[in-house]
C-alpha cells in the first residue's frame, strides 16, 4: 500500500506546515483554524467522523457514524477530499469505494486498529496453506470462483484491505457486526467450513446466536504451529475463529453485567457483538454500534441503560438522552477509550486541512490496485446480502 508519511510531507512542504508545530498548540487555539480551512475548502472537503472519536474532532464532522456508515457515506459524495476522522481500515475502505478524482486523507498514520493488526496478510497465508495440507480445501478453493468449496474465508469490515483482497478472491466477502449473521448464512449455502477473522468474538456470538455449539468451532492462533489445532479438530469444525480481539469491548466482563443486575435493577444492559461470548449472554440486547443507538432512541422516557462499547460514545449517548429523561452509563466504571481511535486530534485535522486549503495533499490513503480490484469483489459480495 502507498502512504505519503507525515515526516515525508513535513520535508516537502517547509518547517511552517511542520505537524510538530501544531502539536504543540493547545486543543482550543485549533477550532477558529479548522473553521478557516474548512470555509476556503468548501466542498471540495468532506470529514467523516467515527462515534468512538473524541469530541473535539467529531463535533466538525459532516457525517458520523461507524465504519461501513462512513464509507458509504464517502463513496456516494461528491468532494475531491474525504477526510477520515477514524483509523487505518476505514481510511483503507473509504479508499476501496471512492472515485479515481477522490483522496482520502488520514490525519494521523499512528491511527491503526488492534484487532486489524492482529491478522496479517502473511498469516492469513499460512493458514490457508494448513488448510490444504488438512485437506479442507474444496476444489475452488485456491483462487477465485463462486462454487462449492471446502472452506469459506469471511472479514468482518475492520481488518485491512489486503485481507478483504483475500476472502474476495478465495470467493468469500466482508461483513459488518449488523450482517455477520447473513454473512455466514450466505457462506454455508456455499461451502462446509467458515474462516471468520479477525474477531474471534463477532464469529463466536454469531455462530452460537445460529444455533452452533461450541465443539463445532475451533480457535485459530496465528503464532502456534498450524494453528495449534490437529486435522481432526480443523476437520471437526464448522467455524474456524481467528484468534483476535477488540482491546476495548474486551475488556467487558460478565461480573460487570451482574454488577448492574445487582445495583440497578431494571436497567437494561446492551452491548456490542464484539464483546465477549459470555457477556453478550447475560445482556439484554446485543448489536452494533448504529443498533445501540437506535435502540436507546426508541426506548421510552425513564429507561435506562449499561452499555458495553467504547467510553466517548457512552458519555455522549448519556448527554444526549438525559434531557428526554433516559439515563445511559457504561457497563464497567473503568470504561475502556479507543486508544488508537484518540490519536486524531484537533491539531492533526488542523495540519490536514491547512495543507489542503493551501494545495497539499498530506497522509493519503491510496490501496494497491490489484488489492483494491479483489477488495471490491468482497465488498460487492457483502451487498447482496444487506
Amino acid at each position: 500500500m502507498e502512504e505519503v508519511t507525515a515526516t515525508a510531507v513535513a520535508e516537502q512542504v517547509g518547517e511552517s506546515c511542520s505537524l510538530d508545530h501544531y502539536l504543540m498548540q493547545p486543543d482550543h487555539t485549533m477550532d477558529a483554524r479548522i473553521a478557516a480551512a474548512r470555509a476556503k475548502l468548501g466542498t471540495d472537503v468532506l470529514l467523516l467522523g467515527h462515534h468512538y472519536q473524541r469530541d473535539e474532532v467529531i463535533r466538525f464532522a459532516d457525517f458520523t457514524g461507524d465504519s461501513y456508515k462512513l464509507s458509504k457515506a464517502a463513496a456516494e459524495a461528491k468532494a475531491k477530499y474525504l477526510l477520515f476522522c477514524g483509523v487505518h481500515f476505514m481510511a483503507e475502505t473509504a479508499d476501496l469505494l471512492s472515485q479515481p478524482w477522490q483522496q482520502v486523507i488520514l490525519p494521523d498514520l499512528n491511527a491503526g486498529c488492534s484487532m486489524a493488526d492482529m491478522a496479517e496478510i502473511g498469516q492469513v497465508e499460512d493458514c490457508w496453506d494448513s488448510f490444504e495440507r488438512a485437506g479442507l480445501l474444496g476444489e475452488n478453493d485456491q483462487g477465485a470462483g463462486n462454487s462449492a468449496k471446502g472452506i469459506i474465508p469471511l472479514t468482518y469490515m475492520n481488518s485491512a484491505a489486503a485481507i478483504k483482497a483475500f476472502c474476495g478472491e478465495r470467493g468469500g466477502l466482508v461483513c459488518t457486526s449488523s450482517n455477520a449473521r447473513g454473512a455466514f448464512e450466505w457462506a454455508f449455502k456455499r461451502a462446509e467450513r467458515i474462516l471468520f477473522l479477525p474477531d474471534q468474538h463477532l464469529g463466536r456470538n454469531t455462530a452460537f446466536a445460529m444455533g452452533l455449539q461450541a465443539g463445532e468451532m475451533a480457535v485459530w492462533d496465528p503464532f502456534q504451529i498450524n494453528g495449534g489445532l490437529t486435522p481432526e479438530k480443523m476437520r471437526a469444525a464448522k467455524v474456524i475463529l481467528w484468534k483476535g480481539h477488540c482491546s476495548v469491548h474486551q475488556r467487558f466482563l460478565p461480573e460487570h453485567v451482574d454488577r448492574v443486575r445487582r445495583e440497578e435493577p431494571g436497567m437494561q444492559v446492551i452491548v456490542h457483538p464484539e464483546c465477549r461470548w459470555e457477556v453478550c449472554r447475560k445482556a439484554d440486547t446485543v448489536g452494533s454500534t448504529e443498533r445501540i443507538i437506535k435502540t436507546i432512541e426508541a426506548a421510552p422516557e425513564g429507561t435506562s441503560f449499561a452499555v458495553g462499547t467504547e467510553i466517548h460514545l457512552v458519555n455522549r449517548l448519556a448527554k444526549r438522552f438525559a434531557p428526554l429523561g433516559k439515563r445511559v452509563i457504561t457497563l464497567d466504571d473503568s470504561g475502556c477509550l479507543c486508544t488508537t481511535m484518540y490519536r486524531i486530534s484537533p491539531q492533526h485535522l488542523a495540519w490536514a486541512l491547512e495543507n489542503l486549503a493551501e494545495g497539499r495533499v498530506v497522509n493519503r490513503i491510496k490501496v494497491d490496485d490489484e488489492v483494491k480490484q479483489w477488495a471490491r469483489v468482497a465488498l460487492d459480495r457483502m451487498l447482496e446480502i444487506v
